[in-house]
């Protein structure tokens, strides 16, 4: 009998998990889309080949650990949920504050940025002086080197 009330408490909080984050209206039943495969390691070495210097030169490898960083706020992965933030996937060329499924603060829909490099490594220096009355607690990572990777790998995951 025990063992059956906790196969049900741990079915019951696995759904209780998958349903995390829906809105009222939202069905768990909807029929979900095939996930995009993540891009592979050739995948982003071939697409990293195409960009301007530096981030043509960049180091993917550092990039994806630097990333880590920023990970426990925002997901990188094709069709990745928006988590603390906004998800990251395609975001260079995006406009900043425009996903329709994630609550951006005022100044940064208000800012007019379209993420770029240069735009990205500004945000990234100090996101708060970069558009004062964000939301972003995150204090900025100041080695110009960690930025060009971190860019560079945002850049390929697209």
């Amino acid at each position: 009998m025990r063992r059956l009330s906790t196969f049900a408490l741990v079915i019951s909080l696995g759904a209780l998990a998958a349903s995390c984050g829906k809105s009222g209206g939202e069905s768990s039943t909807a029929p979900s889309q095939p996930a995009k495969p993540a891009p592979t390691a050739a995948d982003m070495k071939a697409a990293q080949a195409s960009l301007p210097a530096p981030y043509n030169t960049a180091d993917l490898t550092n990039g994806e650990a630097k990333f880590a960083l920023c990970a426990s706020c925002h997901s990188i992965a094709p069709d990745g949920p928006n988590l603390t933030g906004p998800h990251l996937h395609g975001v260079v060329g995006r406009k900043a504050g425009s996903l329709s499924d994630y609550n951006y603060s005022d100044p940064l829909k208000a800012s007019g940025i379209v993420w770029d490099g240069a735009s990205l490594d500004r945000w990234l220096t100090d996101p708060r002086a970069d558009v004062p009355g964000t939301k972003m607690t995150f204090i900025g990572l100041k080695d110009a080197k960690d930025r060009t990777d971190i860019i560079a790998y945002l850049m390929v995951n697209k």
